[in-house]
């Protein structure tokens, strides 16, 4: 077993020769570690030795460093991609929510404009929506969403904020049709707001316009005239504006004038419209007016109020003639 030992390590064998080839190990380590801690040699070597390493650790650790970096970009990129969706996702949302917002600012305004016709002109009106559009070759209808159930009647006038739209055709007990007056069947008794001048007002089948067809030759009708309902008829009142003349020319037959005029109404682009209910009437005459001063209850007797009169003898004592 000793011999084992010193065949394997002649540094600790227990001769006098291990023993000096110790003390010349230590003192050589101990000179080294000074000379390294006042010069700096054994640095200096470490340096060079890291320089001349340096590259075959480097080498050695590109496929590890190729595959991280491939990692980390494929991470990266999926991270991004995903950003990217939830960006896009946040901004299409946002624009539905812009675009819903300024849908319902504008129905809004809308709708205020209703009620502010409403309350300037005292109406007894009905608000409803439109829920059907049926603008044929030969037909421009409506469709609301009020019926019989809701008060709604045939004949009755329907207005938007800015004008006369048409007037209810057919009820039935949750919807109503109404005729625009840019039908072709319908007919509408018009006043020229400048001069005063009446006349009717029919549909076109070009569906956007009216037609006046009977203007005197004489008539002083110029584009940009406004168009007002005259009361004619008992079916529209009076006043509420019908549209706005765009041109005017001879008749073929040469006895009139034929006016074109675009309508009043955003036939095309309302969503809520005003129901106008009939307006109460007085019927017979009128009351007579309450006479001012007492009560006749509160008068003296007719014998009391009517006094006879005083006759009073003249010169000659006789009655003055």
């Amino acid at each position: 077993m000793a011999r084992a030992r010193e065949g394997s390590s002649p540094l600790f064998a227990g001769n006098a020769a291990g023993t000096l080839r110790l003390i010349v190990y230590l003192a050589l380590a101990v000179v080294l570690m000074v000379l390294d801690q006042r010069n700096g040699w054994l640095w200096q070597l470490r340096s060079a030795a890291s320089a001349v390493v340096e590259p075959v650790y480097r080498l050695a650790g590109l496929p590890a460093a190729g595959v991280h970096t491939l990692g980390v970009a494929f991470a990266d990129r999926q991270l991004l991609t995903s950003q990217n969706q939830r960006l896009r996702e946040d901004l299409l949302l946002a624009n539905a929510k812009l675009n819903r917002m300024a849908a319902v600012a504008e129905q809004n305004e809308r709708l205020r404009r209703l009620l502010d016709t409403q309350h300037s002109l005292k109406l007894n009106v009905q608000l409803a929506r439109v829920i059907g559009v049926d603008l044929g070759a030969y037909r421009y209808e409506l469709t609301l969403n009020m019926g019989s159930r809701d008060g709604v009647e045939p004949g009755q006038p329907v207005i938007d904020a800015h004008g006369v739209m048409g007037q209810v055709k057919a009820v039935l007990p949750h919807t109503a049709v109404v005729m625009l007056i840019t039908d072709p069947s319908h007919a509408i008794p018009v006043t020229i707001a400048r001069t005063g001048l009446r006349t009717v007002a029919y549909g076109s089948r070009d569906g956007d316009q009216l037609s006046l067809p009977n203007l005197p030759l004489a008539a002083d009708v110029p584009a940009g005239d406004k168009l007002l309902t005259s009361g004619i008829g008992g079916r529209f009142p009076p006043g509420f504006p019908v549209g706005r003349i765009d041109s005017v020319a001879p008749a073929p037959t040469g006895m009139f004038q034929v006016a074109l005029a675009t309508p009043a109404a955003d036939l095309d682009r309302s969503t809520d419209v005003l129901l106008l209910h009939d307006q109460a009437e007085p019927k017979g005459p009128p009351d007579l007016p309450v006479p001012a001063g007492p009560s006749p209850a509160l008068a003296p007797a007719a014998s009391a109020s009517v006094a006879a009169p005083v006759v009073r003898p003249g010169p000659t004592g006789g009655v003055p003639r």
